[in-house]
């Protein structure tokens, strides 16, 4: 395939890409940054946690994400005593009286799964926490004696942020393996919030999924055109040096100047963001600058995604995990503030 070619690929792919967004946007309102921020995963092949309040809109975001990639949706809701088994198979008494074993919602449409949905991950056991991490990172699940492989599939979860009580907190190692973490909440315009609350098209969310076109990114074909995004976005040497600088900034903050009220910076970062997340950072900002026409990195592009791709890859000192929330809010802003852009 030469230049011009797969220049002119990946200008035909970004429409579809965009067209995708405004498909979902028909389904959901006032979610325009976190369809964006899923567009990026979708095409960075990457795997996506959701946080929110209930009944803010994260299931119906999701089925119009299924539609839209076309292909199967599962979804499977996490309690204290699910079972890594009850992802692959379910046993019954059958209509006449004897054991039967159907597939489970992972195994269910073979390869034809596009989007599986974990909802409130945190209340399943580590050992299912432990399986969802090798489906993760291999999209694959070994059941009744072969292989399963699923080469095209999405992970989204959402955790409870609410109740703590029956819940077991995701492991960093799992963590890492999500892509992104998003913030789903309610929209705060008056306008929007009167919609949703008087607008009948928005009270029955199968009629509201049906009016997403099907298939506008066909899923199956995702997997080819990932790789010839990342290959034709290029960064330049300033560029990657501005990364490697955020990246340290990460690990050891206050040699940037940084510094949070009633901190130590000096013991606050157990462990900063790993070289699997800033490769998966860099996926997710050549994708944003593809969706902004460009085959080139800008500090915009790397900006755009990093608060949603590093933030929960930097864990804290065990003292501060208590007001996690606002000093990585305070820490994210003081990296990119004191982080010099090219």
């Amino acid at each position: 395939m030469t230049i011009y070619d797969k220049d002119q690929l990946l200008t035909d792919w970004r429409q579809r890409a965009l067209d995708f967004e405004r498909e979902i946007g028909k389904a959901v309102v006032g979610l325009e940054q976190a369809i964006r921020s899923i567009a990026i995963g979708v095409f960075s092949r990457g795997h996506i946690m959701l946080e929110g309040d209930v009944g803010v809109g994260k299931t119906t975001l999701l089925r119009a994400v299924a539609r839209g990639l076309g292909g199967a949706y599962e979804r499977i809701e996490g309690t204290i005593d699910l079972m890594p088994a009850d992802l692959i198979y379910h046993t019954y008494i059958n209509e006449q009286g004897r054991p039967q074993v159907d597939p489970g919602p992972i195994l269910k449409h073979g390869e034809w799964l596009s989007v599986f949905f974990f909802n409130e991950v945190n209340r399943a056991r580590p050992q299912v926490h432990s399986l969802l991490l090798r489906v993760m990172a291999e999209r694959s699940v070994t059941a009744f004696n072969r292989e399963y492989h699923f080469p095209y599939l999405q992970i989204f979860a959402d955790r409870n942020r609410v109740e703590r009580e029956e819940t077991f907190e995701i492991p960093s190692a799992a963590r890492d393996r999500f892509l992104m973490e998003l913030h789903i909440a309610a929209p705060e315009e008056p306008e929007l919030q009167n919609e949703l609350m008087f607008n009948p098209r928005f009270h029955d969310v199968d009629r509201l999924i049906e009016t997403v076109r099907e298939s506008v990114v066909p899923y199956r074909e995702i997997a080819d055109i990932a790789p010839v995004i990342q290959t034709q976005v290029r960064a330049s040497e300033a560029l990657q040096a501005y990364a490697l600088d955020l990246w340290a900034a990460t690990r050891k903050p206050g040699d940037y100047g940084i510094r949070i009220e009633g901190v130590d910076m000096s013991q606050l970062i157990l462990a900063g963001a790993s070289p699997r997340g800033m490769s998966m950072m860099m996926r997710a900002a050549r994708v944003h600058a593809w969706l902004e026409g460009r085959t080139h990195l800008l500090p915009e592009d790397v900006l755009g995604v990093f608060r949603e791709t590093i933030a929960h890859r930097i864990f804290l000192a065990p003292v501060y995990e208590l007001r996690r929330e606002t000093i990585l809010r305070e820490l994210m802003d003081g990296i990119l503030r004191h982080v010099a852009a090219p």
